[in-house]
C-alpha cells in the first residue's frame, strides 16, 4: 500500500463542472461512502480484505479523475467507520494529493446517544465537525453539509454554526441537504447575508424520483448553489440488477433500505423501457440513468456507490 503510486492520466478521463457560480469544479462524477464501506464482516472492526477493497475503489475512482469524495458522519455501517476507512485510505494512499481532493462530510441524522447526538443545533454540529476531522485524519474538510433539516432548532442557529465552522477554517464551503423549498430559501439568504454563500443543495434526483425539477433545481440555480443528486439510480432500480427478480446478494435480499414492495408492475413496466432505451444507445441502464441525470445543466455532480472496482468503472464509463 505504500508503494501506491497514481496509474492513469486522470483528468483527462474526467468532465469538471463548475458548483454554482462559484470557481470550484466538482467531477461530475463523485465517490459516494453511504454504503460499501463500512465494517461489512462484522462490528468488531474491519478486516483487512474489506479494507483492500474499499482502499482498490477509492483509488481507482482518484486515478480515473474523481476529484469529489461524499461522505457523512453516520456513514457506515457502523456510524463512523466510513469516515475512519477513508481516514486510513488517505493516510496510507493519497494524502500526497490533499489538495487534489474535495472531501465533503455532513451531520444531522442519528450519530450518537443522548440529545446532542443528531439534528442541526450548534452544539451537534461543532462536535460533528471535530470528531469527523478526527476519524479521518484530516485538517478540514472542503464542504460541510447540514445533512437535513431540523424542525426543533431555529434555522438561524444551524446557518450560523456552518458560517463559524467556516470561518473557523474546519470546512471550505458550506452545503445543505434535503430542505424543503421554503427553508432552503431562508439559508440561502442566511448563508449569503453573512458572507458565507451557500455552496450546494445535495439532494434525491434520479429518473424515478423527479420532484426537485420542480423547485429545487431552479431554485438553486436562481441562488448560484449547485446541486449534487444523491441515489441517481434509486438504490438499484435503475439497473438491470432486478429486471429478473431478486438477487441473493441484493440489498433488497439482505434486508437493506430497498424493499420487496418497490418492485411493482408499475416499477418493471418502467424498467424495462429505460432498459430498451439504454440499449438503443449503446449503454447499460445504469449508465442511461447516470446521464439521464447530468442533462440538466443545473446539475454539478452525481453520487454513485460501488461495491467493486468493476461496478465503479462501469459507472464511470458515461
Amino acid at each position: 500500500m505504500e508503494n501506491y503510486c497514481l496509474s492513469a492520466p486522470r483528468y483527462e478521463e474526467m468532465e469538471y463542472r463548475y458548483c454554482g457560480k462559484s470557481g470550484l469544479l466538482l467531477s461530475r462524477v463523485a465517490l459516494g461512502f453511504w454504503h460499501n464501506f463500512g465494517w461489512t464482516s462484522g462490528t468488531q472492526g474491519q478486516s483487512e480484505q474489506d479494507f483492500e477493497r474499499c482502499s482498490a475503489i477509492a483509488r481507482y475512482a482518484f486515478d480515473h479523475g474523481v476529484t469529489y469524495f461524499d461522505l457523512a458522519n453516520n456513514y457506515g455501517p457502523p456510524a463512523g467507520s466510513a469516515e475512519q476507512c477513508f481516514g486510513r485510505i488517505m493516510k496510507e494512499s493519497l494524502s500526497a494529493h490533499r489538495d487534489e481532493m474535495v472531501i465533503a462530510t455532513k451531520a444531522g441524522h442519528d450519530m450518537w446517544p443522548g440529545p446532542y447526538g443528531e439534528w442541526g443545533s450548534r452544539k451537534s454540529l461543532m462536535a460533528s465537525i471535530d470528531q469527523s476531522l478526527r476519524r479521518m485524519g484530516l485538517d478540514y474538510v472542503d464542504i460541510f453539509y447540514s445533512h437535513r433539516p431540523d424542525p426543533r432548532t431555529p434555522l438561524e442557529e444551524t446557518m450560523q454554526a456552518l458560517v463559524d465552522i467556516v470561518r473557523s477554517g474546519k470546512a471550505l464551503y458550506a452545503g445543505i441537504s434535503k430542505y424543503p423549498p421554503e427553508m432552503a430559501q431562508k439559508a440561502y439568504d442566511y448563508l449569503a447575508a453573512h458572507d458565507v454563500p451557500c455552496l450546494v443543495y445535495q439532494g434525491k434526483y434520479n429518473m424515478m424520483v423527479r420532484e426537485p425539477e420542480n423547485e429545487i433545481l431552479p431554485q438553486a440555480a436562481a441562488n448560484g448553489v449547485g446541486f449534487v443528486a444523491f441515489s441517481p439510480l434509486n438504490q438499484g432500480l435503475l439497473t438491470d440488477r432486478y429486471l429478473n427478480g431478486i438477487p441473493d446478494d441484493s440489498r433488497i435480499a439482505k434486508g437493506g433500505f430497498l424493499k420487496k414492495e418497490a418492485l411493482t408492475e408499475e416499477y418493471f413496466k418502467f424498467a424495462r423501457e429505460v432498459e430498451k432505451q439504454a440499449r438503443e444507445e449503446g449503454c447499460t441502464m445504469a449508465q442511461y440513468a447516470l446521464r439521464w441525470i447530468l442533462r440538466r445543466p443545473e446539475v454539478t455532480s452525481v453520487i454513485v456507490g460501488a461495491s467493486s472496482v468493476e461496478q465503479l468503472k462501469q459507472n464511470l464509463d458515461i
